[in-house]
């Protein structure tokens, strides 16, 4: 696991859920349709996947942490699809989400290769039209405090839109507050 045991208790606390809920969601899906049927990559212990199944018909989430994965498969399977697998190549259908989302974990990715072949798997599971949208902290000190013994390879926003444009998006927009990043990128229709 990519987490220390503080990170750990934070992720998997009441209080972060509820902050998912009421200002990270929020911010980050404003004006984002996710359509009938979205991806989650990194769902980690399932604070958003929980909010997310109420917003689409049909919610898939891939988990690469098996323990995490089975968690979610006892707790969520019969509302959404969990694979035990890997972001960078999920093995999924091409072209089938109206939209993929991801939060707070691409930090927990340990290459920029590894980041920027996740952007290209979204990309590639993406519909024509579809949209790439999450969140995820920005490099600081005290970002890295909470990170320590953990994986911590945050990306710098400035260098987010090139990077999702490299792999293949339009439209992309990132904003900064609060320590925090969103992005939105669109795949092109053909």
């Amino acid at each position: 696991m990519a987490m220390n045991l503080c990170h750990r208790l934070s992720c998997n606390s009441d209080r972060w859920a509820t902050e998912v809920k009421n200002q990270l969601l929020p911010w980050c899906l404003a004006n984002v349709d996710l359509g009938d049927n979205a991806l989650e990559i990194g769902p980690g212990y399932g604070a958003i996947l929980r909010v997310l199944v109420d917003m689409t018909p049909r919610l898939t989430a891939v988990e690469i942490d098996t323990p995490m994965a089975q968690r979610l498969q006892r707790r969520y399977g019969e509302r959404a699809r969990i694979i035990n697998g890997d972001g960078t190549d999920t093995g999924l259908p091409a072209d089938e989400f109206s939209s993929v989302v991801s939060f707070t974990m691409l930090h927990h990715v340990p290459t920029t290769d590894l980041q920027d072949r996740l952007f290209t798997e979204a990309f590639r599971v993406l519909r024509p039209g579809g949209v790439f949208a999450g969140s995820d902290g920005v490099p600081s000190m005290l970002f890295r405090i909470l990170h320590f013994r953990d994986t911590y390879n945050p990306i710098p926003p400035e260098t987010l839109p090139n990077r999702l444009r490299a792999a293949g998006f339009d439209d992309v927009d990132v904003e900064v507050r609060s320590g925090r990043q969103r992005w939105r990128a669109v795949k092109p229709a053909r």
